[in-house]
């Protein structure tokens, strides 16, 4: 075989193997790429996965918010029904503490009356009866207004009439006409007042003429 023969069948074989290193190499290549985009899909899916789960975890947690919100509602409801229940009932009520009260006071008051020794006890077993009312209506959260020397003040009082009084300051509660009440921290019923006040400038010239006379 002579040189030149040798040479070409080893350049031929030569070549050969670095075609198929070639084509094993593209085969790798495209494998490591197939791999790399199989890869970057799983990262994708996992990743709307995730997306998923927190969707679904605030759907779930507006959800729970919403219920809780509806049981704070349903609660207040049901409160709100039971006090204005309550309000209504006890502000009836204290129709029936008003009438002891003018029935003793009448019976006081009335000369021919307050002497009649079965009336007396008749007074006595009013006055039994009111302390039990109040006793009541204490524990159920209503309780009188104390006005006496207070201040006016028309979120709770109402007034009546008004009497000039220089001793006392201007809008000093003097009289209580009528009890007031509360239920909790809602008014009843406004207390019914006189108030002072001080003499007017027009008064009070009116007065020093005629102290001048």
């Amino acid at each position: 075989m002579s040189s030149e023969s040798s040479n070409y069948k080893f350049k031929h074989y030569i070549a050969s193997i670095m075609s198929k290193s070639e084509e094993i190499k593209g085969k790798d290549n495209e494998a490591a790429k197939n791999e790399a985009d199989e890869s970057s899909k799983e990262n994708k899916k996992n990743l709307s996965t995730e997306e998923k789960l927190k969707e679904t975890e605030d759907r779930l947690l507006r959800s729970l918010a919403e219920i809780e919100n509806q049981r704070r509602r349903f609660e207040k409801e049901i409160k709100d029904a039971f006090e204005f229940g309550s309000f209504n009932f006890a502000k009836e009520s204290l129709a029936i503490l008003d009438n002891l009260k003018r029935a003793r006071d009448a019976i006081k008051n009335d000369e021919k009356l307050k002497n009649n020794k079965d009336l007396g006890n008749f007074l006595e077993n009013i006055n039994i009866i009111e302390k039990d009312l109040v006793s009541i209506f204490e524990k159920n959260r209503i309780k009188k207004l104390e006005v006496k020397d207070k201040q006016f003040d028309p979120n709770f009082h109402q007034a009546m009439s008004e009497i000039e009084d220089e001793n006392k300051d201007q809008g000093t509660i003097l009289h209580e006409i009528q009890a007031g009440y509360m239920l909790g921290e809602r008014l009843l019923r406004p207390a019914l007042v006189s108030v002072s006040k001080k003499k007017s400038s027009k008064d009070q010239e009116n007065k020093d003429k005629k102290d001048e006379k």
